[in-house]
């Protein structure tokens, strides 16, 4: 019999893995096995630990990758799964493949360069500290990649096809709709990836891509995201709150340090920035992006121009690249990333990981945390268990590079910024769905978010809906 199984973003919201098996046939095969996104755990230890497991099921017998988007908690265990054998193709929207070519080797560049900090201060428990893999063998792995665009039908094997639907999350975003054929009855899966907002742009503005996922699905079997299925996005315009943290930072001489996902919240922020200055809501003052992914993902963000939204199109047509404006600096070089923390001046540093689990953004928030007239501000989710939850949550000190930074600095959030649906965008989604899905599974959710939005869909809906578990295997019957 054919089943899913949930191999990561069960129990927590990272590490998405989900297998699709066509069931064993009379000769025995063990069935085609598809693994829908093969992501990153982060947060939590306990998780983390799982990217050093091997797969549970081999890695040279999974057959095909589907990816819905190029976030690492979606697609950054790639490489690893690579290193252990996969030898398939691995199917993507051409924009998500152009992500990945930058995203994944970064994230390989970033894994060596912590292991060369932790060997070199003797910071690890570990002697050697090893990366989960390479920047070369990131680089190795792109080769698999093949691009599918959205809409167009891919057979994988005789009883399973796949076409990508927008998701409307972030660039290249998409849900993936699995047609399965069994031996007696075809079924229909739906696997959202993230599920992008359904929003009003003078409520949450600066959104790149297109808003809303593609309405009236269906599904004989979704697996959906809950990220947010317990708890609601601010209605305010972030924008007035946003120029007075940062006017009362810079009245103190202080700078503003904003976490920051690479792609696309990076670029989404510094459009507003821009907006901001240019109509005089802002002080022109120093813009630092230290992330040479989000450098990176600039040019690809100007490349297709085909997801834009009517507000981006006025942007770039006005403005142009970020990558040409007066007063904004881009640090490529370790070298460039060091001068801005020589800097003594008030500025305005955004720079990744968004949760502060690597990057270049936890040496600016070593150097600046202390000090009371700095702010850091929050426009993204941050994970249970990672340094972003940590800071956020109101601790008075947090552990970088193995040591013990205080936080004096203000703390704020705007979580206007989530490209994530919430709970009331996910119920209007769901809504125009003509039918509803035999079984649901709810995915990359914390407990807490999960078991909320099962008992709201079954309520308001009326629809069977199951918190997934990990390494569950459900039938697709």
């Amino acid at each position: 019999m054919a089943y899913i199984q949930f191999l990561g973003a069960a129990g927590t919201v990272t590490g998405s893995k989900h297998l699709i098996n066509t069931g064993a046939d009379s000769g025995g095969s063990k069935g085609f096995q598809a693994l829908i996104d093969c992501g990153l755990f982060q947060g939590l230890k306990e998780w983390r630990e799982r990217n050093w497991q091997n797969t549970p099921i081999p890695a040279r017998e999974i057959d095909a990758v589907v990816l819905t988007h190029a976030h690492l908690d979606h697609c950054g265990w790639i490489p690893r799964l690579v290193k252990e054998g996969f030898r398939g193709p691995i199917y993507a929207t051409p924009a998500t493949i152009d992500l990945c070519g930058i995203l994944l080797p970064d994230s390989g560049h970033l894994q060596e360069e912590d292991a060369e900090f932790y060997n070199k201060h003797k910071k690890s428990k570990h002697s050697p500290a090893l990366p989960l893999y390479t920047f070369e063998e990131a680089q190795e792995c792109l080769q698999y990649f093949r691009p599918v665009p959205s809409g167009e039908t891919k057979q994988l094997c005789p009883e399973m096809s796949f076409r990508f639907v927008p998701a409307a999350h972030i660039l290249g975003s998409s849900m993936a709709e699995i047609t399965l054929q069994t031996r007696r009855q075809t079924r229909r899966l739906l696997f959202t990836g993230d599920i992008g907002r359904v929003r009003d742009r003078n409520i949450a503005p600066g959104k790149v891509v297109h808003s809303g996922p593609t309405e009236g699905e269906t599904a004989d079997v979704l697996v959906m995201e809950s990220t947010y299925g317990n708890r609601q996005h601010p209605t305010e315009d972030p924008r007035p709150e946003l120029a007075g943290l940062i006017r009362q930072t810079m009245e103190r001489g202080g700078s503003v340090v904003v976490p920051a996902f690479a792609v696309e919240r990076t670029q989404k922020f510094l459009f507003m920035l821009k907006e901001l200055m240019e109509s005089g809501k802002l002080p022109r003052i120093p813009v630092y992006c230290d992330s040479p992914m989000a450098i990176k993902a600039v040019d690809i963000f100007m490349k297709h121009t085909e997801e834009y939204t009517e507000d981006t199109h006025r942007l770039v047509a006005q403005y142009g690249s970020p990558l040409e404006w007066s007063g904004f600096q881009f640090a490529l070089t370790p070298e460039q990333s060091k001068r801005i923390n020589e800097s003594k001046y008030p500025s305005i540093i955004v720079s990744s990981s968004g949760m502060v689990t690597g990057g270049r953004i936890q040496h600016h928030l070593a150097q600046r945390l202390p000090d009371p007239r700095n702010t850091v501000i929050f426009i993204g989710f941050q994970a249970p268990g990672t340094r972003g939850f940590t800071i956020k949550s109101g601790a008075p000190e947090v552990k970088i590079f193995g040591e013990i930074i205080p936080i004096r600095a203000q703390i704020a959030a705007l979580e206007q910024f989530s490209d994530h649906a919430d709970t009331p965008e996910l119920l209007q989604w769901l809504h125009t769905f003509p039918k509803k899905p035999g079984a649901t599974y709810l995915v990359h959710g914390d407990p807490a978010a999960s078991s909320q939005l099962r008992d709201t869909m079954a309520k308001e809906l009326g629809w069977s809906v199951q918190v997934a578990q990990w390494m569950q295997k459900v039938p697709i019957s």
